[in-house]
């Protein structure tokens, strides 16, 4: 199924946000798995991306933002120094949108912000193919309102809805805010 590069985007920038929600059962753990669960995607808002430069390469079949790359959706944000967008070149063009996206690349700080969540790493990866995220770098910090998760990779799937807060050898760090809990 042929996808367009704005919806492709979006899914990207709404898995990452959704990977914000991750709740967590420990304070400190070795690693945080938990179930994502109402990844809800919409495809009738348009996207902007800006960056100080893009190129388009049709003979490897990649479209690389760099500079200031700033991609907005409704109140989701995503910004980093760079986005490889790499996609299939059998007919279809990424500049018209028609073009089937396999991987999104991000590099040189990442940050994603959606309502009251954000989340920074020095690196994102989306696979298409798989559909599966993985944000990753010394330190990935995840917040929502007053909580904050502290690791150094993060990995989504989209086909099941699980996440997973790796610490790369050190330790998951959690930090909970009662207060941030649903009231009866």
């Amino acid at each position: 199924m042929a996808r367009s590069a704005a919806f492709v985007l979006k899914v990207a920038v709404a898995v990452i946000a959704a990977g914000l929600v991750l709740p967590a059962p420990a304070a400190f753990a070795q690693g945080t798995e938990r179930r994502m669960q109402g990844l809800a995607l919409s495809n009738d808002e348009p996207i902007q991306i800006e960056s100080d430069e893009l190129k388009i390469d049709e003979g490897t079949s990649k479209a690389t933002f760099t500079g200031n790359v700033k991609v907005v959706q409704g109140d989701t944000l995503l910004q980093a120094g760079r986005m490889v967008v790499n996609y299939d070149g059998d007919g279809g063009s990424v500049s018209s949108g028609s073009a089937q996206i396999r991987e999104i690349e991000l590099y040189d700080k990442v940050f994603i912000q959606a309502d009251t969540q954000t989340a920074t790493a020095d690196t994102g990866n989306f696979n298409m193919l798989n559909e599966v995220l993985v944000l990753s770098g010394e330190k990935v910090v995840l917040t929502d309102a007053e909580n904050v998760f502290i690791g150094c990779k993060l990995t989504v799937s989209m086909k099941d809805g699980q996440a997973k807060l790796d610490s790369c050898g050190g330790r998951v760090m959690i930090q909970l805010d009662p207060k941030s809990r649903p009231q009866p």
